[in-house]
């Protein structure tokens, strides 16, 4: 296949001064929104460059608006939800040509890699008259109709409330051998589950959208015009430019209010309901503390834009989702300011950029490479600015800190030990998916940092910035990352290298459980050969057990009845451990991991043991649930 020149619009440069990916593929978009319809007309034309090695006979494409074209398609599948009043949404594909000209609407089929459900058709097939040889750009022009879904699910339509998602033809992702370790080559192009979202290749956008001249609008891009049309002067032309995005998604409302704000080098707007002006500031500081830790931890944000949106109450559906330079956030008028769920939304959807966005991690196979290591900074970023024990609540008679909600919902799952987190998105069992993709790989990974220690954390995660910005790790990809760091900053201290960790946590099924299980002192015999300079009074012993089977490294404080304390280091790996400990004065107490590095432990309660069980704690526990039945009671009437 001869090299089909690309235009000159998707190559220039108009945002950043250098592009910040290879650019395998781009979209240039000219679409036109029926209010009344609730359709969208569109002309794309868009390429895909082979820059592999490899001869490729085939382009697949994602068509991720026909999930919702039958209750029978393998996303609906994977709900409960009922479809009795939905309008279904689809695309309808009318012309579809390669830059020669050449007719391949023929050539197009569906197919189903994933479940072949003969009911779905959200990936489409092109067998191209010519392969595309290394090298290669293959162009296509497509005409289609995307008809928008009643029922939001991240995308659709409520009246004239318009968010619009998933809504082109979107190559799939083609991967050479070698490329994330697969053995052969091949494109991965997944079809739409419920419990999936996305992977892409950076791409160039150039959209122009026509939409009713009341409207507000905005998208992932970059506004370079916004016109009247000069067919309809009801209608406005809004042109949006992104580059190095992985994907595009745009909003139409009449009722948005407009904010905008800066941080350093990026113009941040906030669309939003008018009667939510009292949660703007806070919506603004979110994102702005999000900018600041993921710079000053990870890496620099590169584009100098970004949009986030708080969809009306008719629009929720959209809400809590992300496309790298806009995501969506959700807050609801007079929402006191002790409650941090807004913010906890803004800075979790904004930090899919990095994940989701710069690093482009497979989210179809892997979520927890996305979804639980931007939990995991959610979760430092939530404690961090809003307070180590009230990131999530902070009343005056209850405090929760975001950590501890993930902690809790992986440590009180019934399911926790069902499956690993190898698993493909889909294959998770009912009820598991999210708690494994987001909160027990969060807890992995605050347990590693525990382990590791922070500033080692924190350089894994510049150095895998660093490594793999633009391009697409795969799970082995980030292990090496935190190989070569851990052994860089504490050298053979734990081991060759950290796999013994992941396979037990991530890609294990058992669980960690310490136990501290008895103290005995047992007083010397002093009236023979006992010498009080060199010999000690008490025989000290501290009985550990290790009741789960993962075995971690854990600290053990040891506090004597005199006020002295030691710490002790135990590897976490016999069944059973007896700390012998002379002594002149008594263990009053023990504690296995005092300062709570071990997150993944799933009872903190038996970490600790004293020979005089002391009944404050009792009653702190009495007071605490006296004060949140209080605080329970008031937020009724709220």
């Amino acid at each position: 296949m001869s090299l089909i020149l690309i235009s000159p619009v998707s190559e220039s440069q108009l945002i950043n001064k250098e592009p910040l990916s290879t650019r395998i593929t781009g979209y240039d978009i000219d679409a036109r929104l029926d209010p009344e319809e609730k359709t969208i007309e569109c002309s794309m034309s868009a390429f895909w460059v082979n820059q592999t090695s490899e001869t490729v006979p085939d382009i697949q494409l994602h068509l991720y608006m026909n999930a919702f074209k039958s209750n029978k398609s393998t996303f609906y599948k994977g709900t409960s939800e009922s479809k009795d009043k939905t309008v279904y949404g689809r695309i309808d594909i009318s012309s579809f040509t390669l830059a020669d000209g050449t007719d391949i609407l023929p050539l197009m089929t569906f197919i189903r890699p994933d479940d072949g459900n003969p009911n779905d058709s959200t990936v489409i097939q092109i067998i191209l008259p010519e392969p595309a040889a290394p090298g290669d750009t293959v162009t296509v022009s497509i005409d289609f109709v995307t008809k928008l879904p009643s029922r939001i699910r991240r995308t659709g339509y409520n009246g004239d409330f318009f968010f619009v998602a998933q809504w082109f033809p979107k190559f799939g992702v083609y991967e050479p051998a070698g490329m994330r370790y697969r053995l052969t080559g091949g494109w991965n192009c997944h079809q739409f589950h419920d419990h999936s979202e996305f992977y892409s290749n950076h791409s160039v956008y150039n959209v122009k959208a026509t939409v009713p001249d009341n409207f507000v609008t905005g998208s992932g891009g970059m506004v370079m015009d916004e016109s009247d049309c000069s067919e309809d002067t009801a209608f406005k032309t809004v042109t949006w430019r992104a580059e190095d995005i992985v994907d595009f998604a745009w909003t139409a409302w009449p009722g948005y209010a407009v904010h905008t704000d800066q941080w350093n080098h990026v113009n941040i707007t906030l669309l939003s309901p008018p009667e939510r002006e009292d949660q703007v500031e806070r919506q603004f500081t979110a994102v702005k503390n999000a900018l600041d830790y993921f710079t000053e931890n990870t890496g620099p944000y590169p584009w100098p834009h970004l949009t986030f949106v708080d969809p009306p109450a008719k629009g929720s559906g959209s809400g809590g989702m992300e496309y790298t330079t806009i995501f969506t956030s959700t807050s609801a008028t007079g929402l006191p300011e002790y409650i941090h769920m807004p913010e906890m939304v803004t800075v979790h959807e904004f930090g899919h950029a990095y994940f989701m966005g710069i690093l482009a991690t497979n989210e179809f196979e892997d979520p927890w490479m996305d979804e639980g290591i931007n939990s995991f900074y959610e979760a430092r970023i939530m404690d961090h600015f809003w307070g180590e024990n009230s990131g999530m609540l902070d009343h005056r008679f209850l405090k929760v800190s975001d950590k501890i909600i993930a902690r809790s919902s992986y440590v009180y799952s019934p399911n926790r030990q069902v499956i690993t987190n190898r698993e493909y998105s889909w294959n998770y069992p009912a009820g598991t998916y999210s708690m494994m993709s987001y909160h027990k790989a969060s807890v992995i990974l605050f347990t590693m940092m525990g382990i590791v220690g922070e500033e080692t954390t924190d350089n894994i995660f510049r150095e895998y910035y660093k490594r793999w910005a633009f391009k697409h790790p795969a799970p082995q990809d980030f292990f090496n990352v935190v190989n070569d760091v851990v052994k860089q900053d504490h050298g053979d201290r734990f081991g060759q290298d950290m796999n013994w960790f992941f396979d037990q946590t991530l890609y294990g099924t058992g669980i960690c459980d310490y136990k501290a299980a008895g103290i005995s002192n047992v007083k010397q015999d002093t009236s023979q050969n006992f010498n009080p300079t060199t010999d000690s009074l008490y025989n000290c012993v501290v009985e550990l057990q290790r009741l789960g089977e993962i075995m971690l490294p854990v600290e053990v404080l040891v506090h004597f009845d005199d006020g002295r304390e030691v710490m002790q280091s135990w590897d976490g790996k016999d069944r059973y451990k007896s700390l012998s400990l002379p002594s002149n004065t008594m263990v009053k107490w023990v504690k296995i991991d005092p300062e709570y590095k071990i997150l993944m432990d799933v009872n903190f309660v038996n970490n600790s043991y004293s020979d005089e069980p002391d009944r404050v704690p009792v009653r702190r526990f009495i007071n605490k649930f006296m004060s949140f039945l209080q605080f329970f009671s008031a937020s009724l009437i709220l």
